[in-house]
């Protein structure tokens, strides 16, 4: 038979260029590659050969190991070679495809992830699937070479059994897409029931959801801060306070250097899954900063700020915009080496005084060991620094011992090989750091985050928009690739929402509220729910199934697009008053809700949009200048109010403040004037009294 492709080069030759810095890594193996496109499925026809799909992404451990052993075994490139046709896609620049092979896979096996294992036949249909794969039998697994054997003998010998395991496989999905929830669309009801789902999904002695493996959730952190805003529901209240301390004390947050791991392998917090993902600590930086504004927790700002500078010196592109990943690995065969620590290592940087503390508030030698080699610690925060600073006869206050052994360790690791970072610039990633960014520079008074939220801002409006198409899902130096996709305009709207009302620029609303605009003209399917690709707008090969329409509904644990789409018509309505924007959330809300009814903590972003629509929005502009109106705005600023929009003075349109006081503040003076919808009162000078009239923390929703 002859081999996959006439193209001439060594195995992995076509992965070599690519942009993807996951695809070029894997034309180091012994495999003749393609990446998605018509070509292999033009190849498959041709040849009559079935395809291997493996969909994966940089900062992926699991994906490494497979492509470090399974793919570089000779046996398994030889079967490849002579009886498939080999594709390899990033997931991270192909959320599309990504995400309905997982369906696939998922409706065969019940389970997903990555790396993502497909056999296909020529027109894209999965008939055989799974996650990672060993080379041989071995960790409970088949090995992919009896795989790959016996995918071959049934392509050949049983052609009727891979087609009706591919028609099964279709039938279940198309079941999936028609399922609808039989209950009434009450969005009271759907939050009511989210709120239970939380309630008894908690976690009392370790806070988050559920069990281990525990993700972050930190839409549901939003959702349990708005429930406690809007109905003085303390309960809520403290469980999402436990759940930001316990994520900021695990090992889950990287306590040398800052940011958030992926994830936690144990109930604790204690151990995590390294890698560091863009999308999850821009979600993360907005729940914290919520938590400074509900809980003025110092270590809330700790957080933020923390994350905010491991943001700008791993992720950060000198030309404006943030990469996408740091991997969890920084050489074959490692786990976590980069970002744990012996405790000679610590003891050879630090000295007697500063180990003692640093072995104490860290929990050195306890519930951070790592499994696959104790002797390894990851750093939590085991005792608050005063109570293990008892017994020490320390020269200065610890929290200085503390901080200046905390900077010793970022120097000590910052000479370890670090695990390397996909600097690809995406859309939907970018979007979220805009907003995040604009959000902690408003409320923590801080120029520099505002200034990188809007250099990044402008980098994507003048390089990868365009109104007709909206924004491309990556921005490469030869420029913009990717239009159509649901989540990159979504984000990149609540993005531009945020900064728009922290600099109170029409420059960023007009394009959000445009991005919006196309969403709803383009992206409209069934139910009046948002389809995750545009068929209009999208650009990518028509291959694969990828024409399906598909519905990105549940967070996963990342806000689904659909539910970022309502939560972005909330916010446009704040800023513009134009009820349109809300009838429209509304309008995709009962819809979601009929879908996600039963989903609980998946469907905590939606809930969050359907609560907050029960509220009236309410605006603060202040007068005057100086300090008094300093003072104004931070309270105003920090409140954990919801639905709330601070301008320093009147904003210009489109941007719309209703009728209030008109007189002028005081010579010298300032004041906040303060609206609950169209309704305003009279004119605040009194910090304590803004705050008292926008609700304080508890639980007054307006006047």
């Amino acid at each position: 038979m002859p081999p996959p492709s006439e193209a001439p080069g060594p195995p992995g030759h076509r992965l070599a260029g690519a942009a993807s810095v996951y695809l070029r890594a894997a034309a180091e193996q012994g495999i003749d590659w393609f990446p998605w496109g018509t070509e292999p499925f033009e190849v498959a026809r041709r040849t009559g050969r079935p395809i291997l799909l493996d969909i994966g992404a940089s900062w992926c451990h699991w994906c490494h190991v497979m492509d470090e052993t399974t793919y570089t075994d000779a046996e398994v490139g030889r079967l490849l070679r002579q009886h498939f046709v080999a594709v390899k896609v990033d997931r991270d620049e192909h959320p599309e495809i990504d995400r309905r092979y997982q369906r696939q896979v998922g409706a065969l096996t019940g389970e997903g992830g990555w790396p993502l294992t497909g056999f296909l036949n020529a027109d894209g249909e999965l008939f055989l699937g799974g996650t990672y794969f060993p080379a041989d039998d071995g960790h409970g697994r088949p090995g992919l070479r009896r795989v790959l054997r016996e995918v071959a003998r049934l392509w050949k010998d049983e052609p009727d059994r891979i087609r009706q395991n591919a028609e099964a496989i279709q039938a279940s999905l198309r079941r999936m897409r028609e399922r609808r929830s039989s209950a009434s669309p009450d969005l009271e009801r759907f939050v009511d029931g989210v709120r239970s789902d939380l309630e008894s999904n908690y976690d009392p002695v370790n806070g988050g959801f559920g069990t281990a493996p525990k993700f972050p959730h930190p839409t549901a952190v939003s959702f349990l801060l708005w429930d406690a805003f809007a109905s003085g529901r303390d309960s809520s209240a403290d469980r999402a306070r436990e759940t930001l301390l316990r994520m900021a004390d695990g090992g889950l947050y990287d306590q040398v250097g800052g940011g958030f791991h992926r994830y936690s392998v144990d109930e604790g917090w204690h151990v995590p899954h390294f890698e560091k993902m863009g999308v999850d600590n821009a979600e993360l930086l907005g729940a914290y900063v919520q938590g400074v504004q509900r809980f003025a927790e110092p270590r809330f700002e700790e957080v933020v700020r923390g994350t905010l500078g491991w943001v700008r010196e791993v992720l950060a592109n000198p030309e404006g915009g943030w990469g996408a990943s740091q991997d969890a690995d920084n050489a074959p065969g490692d786990d976590g080496g980069y970002f744990t620590w012996t405790k000679s290592e610590l003891k050879s940087v630090l000295n007697a005084d500063e180990y003692r503390l640093v072995a104490r508030v860290f929990g050195v030698g306890t519930d951070g060991r790592m499994p696959h080699g104790p002797e390894r610690n990851v750093l939590f925060r085991l005792l608050p620094v005063k109570d293990a600073a008892e017994g020490l006869s320390l020269p200065v206050d610890p929290e200085k011992v503390l901080a200046k052994s905390l900077a010793t360790l970022r120097t000590a690791r910052a000479s370890r090989p670090a695990p390397a970072v996909d600097p690809a610039l995406y859309a939907s990633i970018n979007g979220r750091f805009v907003g995040a960014f604009a959000r902690a520079g408003a409320v923590l008074d801080d120029p520099q985050s505002l200034a990188e939220s809007r250099r990044a801002a402008d980098r994507w409006l003048g390089a990868a928009y365009d109104p007709a198409r909206g924004v491309a899902h990556r921005l490469e130096r030869a420029g913009p690739t990717g239009y159509g996709l649901l989540e990159d305009q979504v984000e990149l709207a609540r993005g531009l929402l945020e900064l728009a009302e922290a600099l109170a620029q029409p420059r960023y609303l007009e394009p959000a509220v445009r991005l919006l605009e196309l969403i709803d003209k383009e992206y409209r399917g069934e139910d009046g729910l948002f389809r995750d690709t545009a068929p209009r707008l999208y650009d990518g090969p028509s291959v694969g199934g990828v024409d399906e329409p598909s519905y990105p509904l549940e967070d996963s644990p990342h806000l689904s697009a659909n539910a970022a789409a309502a939560l972005a018509f909330v916010r446009a309505s704040e800023l513009t008053h134009d009820e349109r924007w809300s009838e429209k959330a509304r309008a995709l809300l009962v819809p979601i809700s009929a879908r996600v009814g039963g989903a609980g903590l998946f469907a905590a972003g939606s809930a969050l949009a359907s609560g907050l629509l029960s509220m009236e929005p309410a605006s603060v502009v202040i007068e005057g200048r100086g300090p008094e109106a300093a003072a104004l705005a931070r309270t105003a600023r920090r409140s954990p109010r919801f639905r709330l929009s601070v301008f320093a003075g009147r904003p210009p349109p489109p941007f719309t403040f209703p009728d209030g006081a008109s007189a002028a503040p005081p010579e010298g003076g300032a004041r906040a004037l303060v609206c609950f919808g169209r309704s305003c009162g009279p004119p605040v000078s009194d910090p304590a009294a803004l705050a008292k009239l926008l609700g304080g923390g508890r639980g007054s929703p307006g006047p």
